[in-house]
């Protein structure tokens, strides 16, 4: 499936509101409807096209995936069947006069044949032909075979192999026989992630029927060192209480090995500084996250006597 900027498809800014995205499909549905656009092909992408965006948008969920993830990222977790799974446009364009063939969306994208709406053999006839046909032809038809069942697997990886990226081979059962598989496991990847092997699923209902999608649910292991946040990555950094007070400069790890880092002097304990781009590769994006180092002051335990003396002089001077 095609990234695109489902905001820029709608012509809306990232942070409308649910009634402004709306409006704006409602505004571009009736421009491009096959209806109102017969024979014409690019009408018929153009309308497809805001019908997707609109169905991610106008789902809470799935609009906070695709905000979170980006349109790459999102992609690997949606087909297109997830995408229109659950949308109802019947009701809009049953108010822009076009009936109730809104209901093909879920007709289609949600895995059954709800009837009504729908002219010979429950096809919903257009200026143009079918919207069947412009979605892809012949779902809920008598004697359509369905393509093979999808699949789902769990995948844990290493937090490393999450960061770089990696193949991994993957055994699996169905029915009754042992599959293999290798995955390409794509830099940046994160716990709750998806990714779809097209074609990698249960074989087709009849001979010549496409198989099904194998969807890995991806677990990324946690790290002794570093902590993630989506795309950055924390370290916590002790220091003393004189580093803290003069400043020095410390060694700390980072994915691509030690560095450098200076603390300035009079840093708070639990202060982060950041070290720009030495984070996670962006998940289907391009750059990198930053890593941010947590200052902690170790306060001392056990002073011996001539340490105990000097904290007691630095008191008096009202430290």
């Amino acid at each position: 499936m095609t990234a695109r900027d489902y905001y820029k498809v709608l012509g809306v800014d990232k942070g409308a509101s649910d009634d402004a995205i709306k409006k704006a499909y409602k505004k571009l549905a009736f421009k491009y409807h096959p209806d109102k656009n017969a024979g014409d092909k690019k009408a018929e992408e153009r309308f497809k096209e805001i019908s997707e965006a609109y169905a991610v948008l106008s789902d809470k969920q799935k609009r906070a995936q695709y905000d979170q993830f980006g349109s790459a990222g999102f992609h690997q977790r949606y087909s297109q069947e997830d995408i229109f799974r659950g949308a109802n446009l019947g009701d809009i364009f049953a108010e822009m006069g076009f009936g109730s063939g809104g209901d093909l969306f879920s007709q289609i994208f949600g895995g059954g044949r709800r009837g009504g709406g729908f002219g010979g053999a429950g096809r919903r006839r257009t200026a143009g032909g079918t919207m069947e046909d412009m979605f892809g032809g012949g779902f809920g038809q008598p004697g359509y075979a369905p393509k093979g069942q999808d699949l789902s697997l769990n995948l844990t990886v290493e937090f490393m192999e999450a960061v770089n990226g990696c193949e991994k081979s993957i055994d699996y059962m169905f029915g009754g026989k042992k599959k293999s598989v290798k995955v390409k496991i794509p830099p940046g990847i994160n716990t709750g992630q998806k990714l779809r092997l097209t074609g990698k699923g249960g074989p087709g209902a009849q001979p010549g029927m496409p198989a099904g999608d194998l969807y890995l649910q991806i677990t990324v292991n946690d790290h002794p060192v570093f902590k993630r946040e989506n795309s950055d990555i924390l370290v916590d950094k002790e220091v003393t209480i004189s580093q803290s007070v003069l400043g020095t400069t410390v060694e700390v790890p980072t994915l691509q090995g030690s560095k450098k880092l200076k603390i300035p002097p009079g840093i708070q304990s639990h202060t982060k500084l950041r070290i720009k781009g030495q984070g996670v590769p962006k998940f289907g994006k391009s750059g990198h996250g930053d890593e941010f180092v947590r200052v902690l002051v170790k306060i001392p335990k056990g002073l011996q006597e001539q340490q105990k003396k000097l904290f007691e002089e630095l008191a008096k001077e009202g430290f």
